[in-house]
């Protein structure tokens, strides 16, 4: 069952495009990665999922259904009930995700209700230091600022938890551990993630599925270890030679040709085609249709035609 579904949403702002036709699905207790470079539309999507966009940002066609309803349409009664009953929300930096007006035990209580025990729920995130609960946000480390943030997205069980980046600002061993209190505690409340990341090799271990986005698309989805692993659509391939986390120590590192688009309206091709070394004449007018490649959905005309010649171990020309 689809807890969450994306259809053809377009996300526009002032002289820029940010989705152009993304879709995506998440099933109910799924747990998804959402990657791709800087620009691509991942945070929008995210923020889309809540209908928390910046006001300058319009929606130009396209909806989100959460649990059946339709956030874009929702009156603001109905929106406020989602969130709370549904979603969640951990952000990227985590001091300013937080009130800094108050002391951490009393934003537990605002969620939480009076009377609830914040004791419990800032042990749930391995904060049991009880002067946790009477400091405020800037007293406490990244690392333990954003584990008050995850304790109160998941303070109430929500069915999904949207993460956007939430270990970006940490060092490393901090990272393993907040991402490891994310997952634990969202298996135990049977909620679904959708995980915006960089971390290509830590998707493919922590997700079920991944899904790739380029110029405001997901180009490429399936199971996160085929896509990352055996990836069908050019961009994923290149994304994966270039990620820092996944090469050898010593290897050198291949980035990604070119820069990333910046859209100011729908892309009359594939967007990836300026930087793709195997785009031919149609790649540049024609926007790909997705087909099913192995276990993944692809965006790309080639995508047939690659996944033969990648198996046979032969590379594609370059026209056709």
């Amino acid at each position: 069952m689809s807890l969450l579904t994306v259809r053809n949403l377009v996300i526009d702002y002032p002289q820029t495009r940010a989705l152009d036709g993304a879709d995506l699905e998440l099933r109910q207790g799924e747990t998804l990665g959402l990657v791709g470079e800087s620009g691509s539309g991942k945070s929008t999507l995210g923020s889309a999922v809540g209908r928390l966009l910046p006001g300058a940002a319009v929606r130009a066609g396209g909806e989100v259904t959460v649990a059946g309803e339709p956030v874009f349409d929702l009156p603001p009664g109905k929106l406020r009930h989602l969130r709370k009953k549904h979603l969640g929300f951990v952000f990227q930096d985590p001091i300013a995700s937080l009130d800094p007006t108050m002391r951490v035990g009393a934003q537990l209580r605002l969620v939480l209700g009076r009377g609830a025990d914040v004791g419990f729920h800032l042990g749930r995130v391995k904060l049991d230091d009880a002067r946790v609960v009477r400091a405020y946000p800037h007293q406490l480390s990244g690392g333990m600022a954003q584990r008050v943030a995850i304790a109160m997205a998941m303070a109430t069980a929500p069915e999904l938890l949207v993460a956007d980046e939430p270990t970006a600002a940490l060092d490393s061993q901090v990272r393993e551990e907040v991402l490891n209190v994310v997952f634990s505690l969202a298996a135990d409340a049977g909620t679904s993630i959708l995980w915006l990341s960089h971390d290509l090799p830590a998707v493919a271990r922590r997700c079920d599925r991944v899904a790739v986005m380029y110029g405001g698309r997901v180009v490429e989805s399936g199971p996160a270890r085929q896509v990352l692993g055996d990836p069908a659509h050019p961009y994923t391939a290149a994304l994966a030679r270039s990620a820092p986390a996944a090469a050898a120590r010593g290897a050198r590192l291949e980035p990604v040709p070119g820069r990333p688009p910046v859209l100011t309206g729908a892309s009359p091709g594939c967007a990836f085609a300026p930087r793709c070394p195997f785009a031919v004449e149609r790649c540049e007018h024609e926007r790909p249709a997705p087909v099913r490649i192995r276990e993944q959905d692809v965006l790309c005309h080639r995508a047939g035609e690659l996944a033969e010649h990648m198996t046979a171990g032969r590379r594609p020309e370059v026209s056709a």
